[in-house]
């Protein structure tokens, strides 16, 4: 029953990731949706395997043609500058479950601690890939200051309240699917 619950719950991520990529503020180059908070979400309350697990179902079923990423899907997606973001998603996922579920209560500096390093991977990855498609695959390269103001600095802002934001959810509901289990 157990393994059940869990595959239900890594269903409900990815498809809540996919309802997140739509759910989105303009802003030049890197779009800001609500992706990353779901999967931080996935993280906190599934924990680092499973979370990371969902991610990666959202990503296979972006990559097998499903047009649940923020501009379309198909394995072409894989050249768009911002896939090393989503990459980082699914790596994110695992750290952030990981640390939050070291301790049967994690304290609220814990979960924020485990967002913000959560949100330094997905940003190091996307800069990162995205610098790399931009230079090698597309050919027009970026420069390292247009780089950091577009798909760093634009878009941090927002991602930091969503770090706050999963951290204050997490609190509240890590509790209650612990308790759940343990009624088992």
């Amino acid at each position: 029953m157990g393994n059940t619950k869990n595959l239900v719950r890594m269903a409900l991520f990815a498809a809540l990731i996919a309802v997140g990529a739509f759910i989105r503020i303009p802003v030049p180059v890197c779009p800001f949706t609500l992706q990353f908070l779901f999967t931080m979400l996935a993280g906190l309350l599934l924990g680092g395997k499973y979370g990371a697990l969902s991610v990666l179902v959202y990503l296979c079923v972006g990559l097998l043609g499903l047009p649940v990423f923020a501009d379309g899907g198909g394995i072409g997606y894989v050249f768009q500058p911002t896939f090393g973001y989503l990459i980082g998603f699914c790596i994110a996922s695992y750290v952030t479950g990981a640390i939050a579920n070291r301790t049967a209560q994690p304290s609220l500096k814990r979960l924020l601690g485990a967002n913000f390093l959560g949100l330094l991977i997905v940003y190091a990855l996307g800069m990162l890939y995205y610098w790399l498609i931009c230079t090698f695959y597309v050919g027009t390269g970026i420069g390292i200051w247009t780089l950091f103001l577009y798909c760093f600095l634009l878009a941090v802002p927002g991602d930091i309240l969503l770090c706050i934001l999963a951290a204050f959810l997490g609190k509240r509901l890590i509790p209650i699917l612990r308790k759940e289990r343990a009624e088992k």
